[in-house]
């Protein structure tokens, strides 16, 4: 495993997570986790920096990929499948709505764009150059 692209590659993908449910999350979709609670930036921080770090680590060590584009496929099925097993131990505890597929949309979305742009820097920052 290329030390140097996991880490730089996680980092980056940490900061295009953040920026991304930034976006989506603040400007697009603000009602989805409604307004009466203050999100902690900090922690969502470190939740995207460890989501960044768990994608960087299969990308560099298992799948071996460097381009976007499979990037972006292996971070689709990646977000796909968290999200949905995140969502349904979320509605384990609440009634089901609509948000459910919204929430899987959404974070399918931003995990896919998030493996592609960490599979591009694995690339880049790849000593194979």
């Amino acid at each position: 495993m290329n030390t140097k692209s996991f880490f730089l590659s996680s980092i980056v993908g940490a900061i295009v997570y953040f920026f991304l449910g930034w976006l989506f999350y603040g400007f697009l979709f603000p009602e989805i986790h409604g307004t009466n609670t203050k999100p902690c930036p900090q922690m969502i921080l470190f939740g995207c920096l460890f989501m960044a770090l768990l994608v960087s680590f299969i990308f560099t060590r298992w799948a071996n990929i460097t381009t976007f584009s499979t990037g972006l496929k292996a971070g689709f099925v990646i977000g796909f499948l968290y999200t949905l097993s995140m969502n349904f131990f979320m509605y384990s505890t609440k009634e089901f709505d609509a948000n459910f597929f919204a929430l899987l949309a959404i974070e399918t979305v931003i995990l896919a764009i998030v493996g592609g742009v960490i599979g591009y820097m694995n690339g880049f920052f790849s000593d194979k150059k």
